[in-house]
């Protein structure tokens, strides 16, 4: 193996994972997830009713809104605000559909749940960390709901972890960081549940193609991360065996 990791971690290990409950005081849900150097707010807020289209159906629905701190990043970046960018959007609908993957809709009712992801410090991995927090945060403003009496049961039917993989070198790594972001050849997003199930891959080759058989190796480095990122966010749920309606 030629590449060096800067943090001197093995290959198929996670930078140090973190979760940080109730971290503001007026969202029902809020964490600071912490992985490694990158640090994200996520926050997740309800309010009464849907959009149009699910009006009277008795459903509820998930959003999400993704957003950089101009600060996050060694140079400051300029604030987005008429217009986002293709990667903030693309981002935020990530979150979006990742996060619907665990919500029982019926169960929710007619109720939004707003997920903010607001990345304070970047040093890459930034979505996939948003999505490993927020689902801290839904979880957390999901037994707020229940303590309140605003939901009859819980609509947490599902458990949502991601990570970041790629090839350096020719070989995998799990959970890159800016040096090895930027020096991969092939960069993978995996969303994952529960069940090792995957809810969606995003990856591309950086520099050229990669094979069907690393393919699968990015993807068995990605599973046993989540299998990681799932435990680690079970501990950082208090009353999880109340909330979680699904099979484990």
């Amino acid at each position: 193996m030629a590449w060096q990791r800067p943090d001197g971690r093995l290959p198929y290990e996670l930078r140090p994972i973190s979760f940080y409950p109730s971290f503001t005081r007026f969202a029902p849900g809020s964490v600071l997830a912490r992985c490694g150097d990158t640090q994200v707010l996520c926050t997740v807020s309800v309010t009464k009713g849907v959009p149009r289209f699910l009006e009277g159906s008795g459903k509820g629905w998930l959003t999400a809104e993704y957003r950089m701190l101009p600060s996050a990043t060694q140079q400051r970046q300029e604030r987005e605000l008429l217009k986002l960018s293709g990667r903030t959007q693309e981002i935020q609908r990530l979150i979006g559909r990742s996060l619907r993957a665990a919500i029982d809709f019926e169960a929710l009712g007619e109720h939004t749940l707003t997920v903010d992801a607001d990345v304070l410090q970047a040093d890459a991995g930034t979505r996939t960390t948003a999505i490993t927090g927020s689902f801290v945060a839904l979880a957390h403003a999901i037994s707020k709901l229940l303590q309140q009496g605003r939901l009859e049961r819980s609509p947490l039917c599902g458990q949502v972890a991601a990570v970041s993989v790629g090839l350096l070198e020719g070989e995998p790594f799990l959970d890159m960081n800016y040096i090895e972001d930027v020096a991969a050849t092939v960069d993978f997003n995996v969303v994952m549940n529960q069940d090792l199930g995957i809810i969606e891959v995003q990856g591309t080759g950086e520099e050229g193609s990669f094979s069907r058989s690393q393919l699968n190796q990015l993807l068995d480095v990605a599973q046993k991360g989540i299998q990681e990122l799932l435990i680690a966010q079970r501990e950082a749920i208090a009353n999880w065996k109340d909330l979680f309606v699904g099979d484990l």
